[in-house]
């Protein structure tokens, strides 16, 4: 891979990381600033509580998206950037400069959604199961 290139994604993985950092410790500060008001009611209470909720998985997102950021950032250091985890061959440099972070090439991320997809449809059916129910046609 170009050199020009891997310096241009190794600056802008640092700034998406830095800004991540940034907004994380501008969320403790709110956090800690953040008391509960004794005159709140039932419904303003669970507003705060909801509130909170959301920022912990958002939080958790930006966790999730550092640790890629660093991961990208070692590949790097170590020449494996570039590389697809799955199949080894070059992830295209316009998926890089697009989602620098990236692991898998696109039919790699294709396929591994995919699988997800199907891993989850069990799940999606609605129609409760009944695992003591007698099947009356059957012969057994």
């Amino acid at each position: 891979m170009r050199k020009a290139f891997l310096k241009k994604i190794k600056t802008t993985l640092s700034h998406q990381k830095q800004q991540i950092l940034d907004q994380l410790d501008e969320e403790i500060r709110e956090g800690k600033e953040t008391k509960l008001d004794e005159g709140m009611d039932t419904y303003d209470l669970a507003s705060e509580q909801r509130d909170r909720e959301i920022n912990l998985i958002l939080s958790d997102r930006d966790r999730g998206k550092l640790h890629a950021i660093e991961t990208a950032l070692e590949r790097i250091d170590d020449g494996e950037y570039g590389i697809c985890e799955e199949c080894e061959e070059e992830i295209a440099q316009a998926r890089l400069g697009a989602l620098p972070f990236s692991r898998l090439c696109v039919a790699c991320q294709e396929d591994r959604e995919k699988e997800a997809r199907f891993q989850r449809r069990p799940e999606d059916n609605n129609t409760p199961s009944r695992p003591n129910m007698v099947d009356l046609d059957d012969d057994g």
